[in-house]
């Protein structure tokens, strides 16, 4: 519940509570939409409580997934060491999601992608040197899944421009590198029928045996630094990491706390690369990282550590739109209004 909603919209919020959390997808699958901040500032997953609930109703035997926000360094991570450590429970198979075109991007030598403008040529035709360039990121995702110990399954979200040479070239630069599995995905264009073969290829990866998951750092005994520098050079592909000055006076602090000093790391970067840089396309290597900042969220139970320049808040209008949202009592049930 949204406890920061104004007392005239409370009973907006008590009305729809029953079902806000519960929906399906248009061919009757049940999802729980349960919390889910952002990867690039705060953790990137649903509720403890959504998966717990899930696994209470598909019961012994059935499948649940859960999205972890953007790329194995963002939502990946905090899933597996904040998510993880505090639930006790171990994931069997993790799906890393790709495509052509974003493959094309991270071979550093495509054209940039402009928002509102059709992207280059490079993107709808078929061009197997990017894409083998490009699949450089795949594998340091697929590395980053293996690392914890999680069986990898890659799902290639198919364009019509794709081509199958270029849809092969994947699939095999994935399973070469340690993924389980890698098949196409047309859901998109086909519904369910178009997830079948990645549906199957998860399944298989849960069947395949016990999970071998682990933790990237010990979280009780490891120092604050020790953790910070296992993300950087374990997951990032970094080589060091430097301090502000504000930084290590936080870090002091927090050190000195063992409250603190305990708690899991959770890193708030760019989700456009790898390292602190959006700049730096593909799987960038031996960079430093800068941490600028950090803070206690101590409800969640984690550190934030700040890294290069990023926006903890997105921009907002200076009128939220909740002030338009209502319900209409005229109806019976009532009619929520405002949300168009």
């Amino acid at each position: 519940m949204n406890t920061s909603v104004r007392p005239k919209h409370c009973s907006l919020v008590a009305h729809t509570l029953p079902t806000r959390n519960t929906m399906q997808t248009l061919e009757g699958t049940p999802a729980l939409v349960h919390a889910g901040p952002f990867a690039n500032i705060a953790h990137g997953n649903s509720s403890i409580i959504s998966d717990l609930i899930g696994l209470k109703l598909v019961g012994k035997g059935g499948y649940v997934l859960t999205e972890a926000g953007f790329g194995s360094d963002m939502g990946g991570e905090k899933f597996f060491n904040i998510k993880c450590y505090y639930s006790g429970l171990k994931p069997d198979c993790a799906v890393i999601v790709c495509s052509v075109r974003a493959l094309k991007l991270h071979s550093c030598e495509a054209p940039k992608i402009v928002a509102g403008q059709t992207p280059s040529k490079e993107y709808s035709e078929e061009n197997l040197d990017l894409v083998q360039k490009g699949c450089s990121n795949l594998v340091a995702h697929i590395q980053n899944v293996r690392k914890h110990g999680v069986k990898a399954v890659v799902a290639i979200n198919r364009f019509g421009t794709d081509t199958d040479a270029e849809l092969e070239l994947v699939k095999k630069v994935a399973q070469e590198n340690g993924a389980f599995a890698a098949v196409v995905a047309e859901h998109h264009a086909k519904g369910g029928a178009g997830a079948t073969a990645l549906g199957e290829a998860v399944m298989s990866a849960c069947k395949s045996g016990p999970s071998e998951f682990k933790f990237l750092y010990d979280a009780e005994k490891d120092s604050i630094k020790t953790k910070i520098l296992k993300v950087v050079q374990d997951v990032y592909g970094g080589a060091d990491v430097k301090y502000s000055a504000k930084a290590e006076a936080v870090l002091a602090k927090y050190e000195s706390d063992p409250a603190i000093r305990c708690l899991p790391i959770c890193m708030s970067k760019t989700q456009y690369s790898l390292s602190d840089d959006p700049k730096k396309l593909g799987a960038p290597k031996g960079f430093t990282i800068t941490v600028q900042d950090m803070y206690v969220s101590a409800g969640a139970g984690f550190i934030v550590v700040s890294l290069g320049d990023i926006t903890f808040m997105p921009g907002l209008p200076i009128k939220p739109a909740y002030y338009k949202i209502d319900l209409d009592f005229s109806q019976h049930p009532p009619r929520v209004v405002g949300l168009s």
